[in-house]
Formats: C-alpha cells, sequence, structure tokens
C-alpha cells in the first residue's frame, strides 16, 4: 500500500526515531513525525519558517528557554512544527497569551508567529497594547492579504480592489501598514523583508530575538492559492521575479511611507531600533520597588492635616 502524502515517515526498529530525521541541520528544531507540512506549492511561510529556524540556530537561543505561541491560521502552524515549548491558542489571542508566559517566567525568549489576520484583525487590539507597553517578546508576523486557511476571505491588509471570496468585484477597504502600526503603537524594532531576502529576514530575526522589548517583523508572502491565482499575479516564480524588480531595501525611511500595495515598490529593511525600557523593567522600578520600600511619612508632617 502506498504511503499518503501527509503520512509521517515510518520510524525505524533499532531508534523508533523516524527514518530521515537529523539528517538536516535544522532536524534539531524541528519536530518528529511533523514533517511534510500542510503548506500549499508555492506558498512563502516555509521560507519563512526556514528563516526563523536559522534564526534560532544563529542566535543561540537556548531551546529550553524558548517558547513558540501561534494563534489560527496557515502560519499558525509554525508552533506545531517547532521542537520547542509551544503553544497553537485561540484565534487572535497568541499576543495575550505570550504576554502571561513572560510576566510568570522573564526568563523565556517568547516567540510569537502567526498571520496578518490572526494578529491584525481579531487580535489586533491586543498587538496595539503589547507594542505601547513594551512587553519584552518578539513578533513574526506573515502578511500572505487574506484568510488562507478558511477560504481566501478579505483581511485588514488585502489591498484596495482586490480579489478574494468576499470581495469578488474588488476591495473597498483600506488596508493596513503593519510597519506604521507596529511603529505608532510603540515597537522598539520592527522591519519588513519578502520571501526573497531569505538571508536578510533571517538576520532581522536574529536582530530581533536578541532585542530587548517588543520587536516585530513583517513577512510579505502573498496566498498563492487565495490570492495570487484569485487576482492573476502568476506564477510562485513569477511573484519572485516580482519582490527582484520591485523592492528596495532602505533603512533611512518613514514607517509612514512604507504602506502596500506594491506602487510602486515594495520598501524592505528596518525602520525602527530604539532603546527604552521594557514593561517589565517599568513594573519593577515603578511598583515593586517601592512596594519593597515604602515612603514613611514624617510624623510632624502626617500631623498637618488634621
Amino acid at each position: 500500500m502506498k504511503q499518503r502524502l501527509m503520512d509521517a515517515p515510518p520510524g525505524t526498529e533499532r531508534s523508533g526515531r523516524q527514518e530521515g530525521h537529523g539528517d538536516h541541520p535544522l532536524d534539531q528544531y524541528l519536530k518528529e513525525g511533523r514533517i511534510p507540512h500542510i503548506w500549499c506549492a508555492g506558498c512563502g511561510i516555509g521560507i519563512a519558517f526556514t528563516a526563523f529556524l536559522g534564526a534560532l540556530l544563529k542566535a543561540e537561543c537556548d531551546m529550553k528557554k524558548t517558547v513558540v505561541v501561534s494563534g489560527i491560521g496557515c502560519t499558525g502552524r509554525v508552533a506545531g512544527y517547532t521542537n520547542v515549548d509551544t503553544y497553537h491558542t485561540t484565534h487572535g489571542r497568541a499576543i495575550p497569551f505570550a504576554t502571561g508566559l513572560k510576566l510568570a517566567n522573564p526568563d523565556l525568549n517568547v516567540i510569537v508567529f502567526s498571520g496578518d489576520g490572526d494578529l491584525f484583525a481579531i487580535g489586533g487590539n491586543h498587538i496595539i497594547h503589547a507594542a505601547r507597553r513594551n512587553m519584552d517578546i518578539t513578533v513574526v508576523c506573515v502578511n500572505n492579504f487574506n484568510y488562507g486557511m478558511t477560504g481566501g476571505q478579505g483581511g485588514p491588509t488585502t489591498p484596495l480592489e482586490a480579489r478574494t471570496t468576499t470581495t469578488p468585484y474588488g476591495c473597498a477597504e483600506h488596508p493596513f501598514n503593519l510597519i506604521y502600526m507596529a511603529k505608532a503603537s510603540g515597537a522598539v524594532y520592527v522591519a519588513r523583508w519578502t520571501t526573497l531576502h531569505t538571508y536578510e529576514l533571517r538576520d532581522s530575526m536574529v536582530a530581533a530575538l536578541k532585542k530587548k522589548g517588543f520587536s516585530f517583523v513583517e513577512v510579505i508572502s502573498p496566498c498563492p492559492t487565495g490570492y495570487v491565482r484569485r487576482n492573476k499575479l502568476g506564477s510562485p516564480l513569477d511573484i519572485m521575479k516580482y519582490y527582484r524588480d520591485n523592492s528596495y531595501i532602505t533603512d533611512d525611511l518613514d514607517p509612514d511611507n512604507t504602506a502596500l500595495p506594491f506602487n510602486p515598490k515594495i520598501a524592505v529593511g528596518t525602520f525602527v531600533d530604539v532603546e527604552k525600557p521594557t514593561f517589565l523593567d517599568m513594573y519593577n522600578s515603578c511598583i515593586v520597588s517601592r512596594a519593597m520600600n515604602p515612603v514613611k511619612k514624617n510624623p510632624q508632617q502626617a500631623g498637618k492635616g488634621k
């Protein structure tokens, strides 16, 4: 009987390990039995995921103290593939779950890996306030311009006039500029890359992982099934050629001028890299230290109000 595509390769009798697992240098970061993945041919989430695994390696993250949290959607499946403690949360709740993890155990390296719909639609309120508080977490958002897993519906980043299953005549809603939103909300590190820029994306993730505070990395990766095909943008290779010919790297552009869609060109690079106290820094200095060392009133001053 032939093995089905989604079935895990058989384990060996000697070790019980999945056959072939460990042959690739990044296999140490992959959970056995979870590959092959579910993503469509031409989908860029796999490229973003590979960049992320490379970033974990290059940043020398302690895997026993690294946690990956995701919400619902195609990108959210990353949590199930990563060989660390992972949490696949309810739709839009990856950020508050990650916040709770960081507050409960500040020594953890907490990463949220999810999509534009999960993070900026139903989860939009959470990401705004996590950035405002400067929670010490890293957020990777794969922007595929639609709700890919549920049928290709229009989402918060769907470009004007773009066709989706819920906008068959073209989208009439203005999309979010995720870079500008992250910066305006208070993120200390903000970057964007396409899935063509694999090494730059990896290195940007390394910088985000090492950054103290709320860091945000956007990955441009249009859904090949729900978005690219419906808008007649060509093959996945055509998309890569488009990235090559219509993107430019800049570190000096104001985030307000980074809006998509791709007209005239896609601005990629690092747009914010600043330093400021994290939420826990401020909490410890403003609340914990004062609670532990209350200021005693002078008896003479206390009697003046009588």
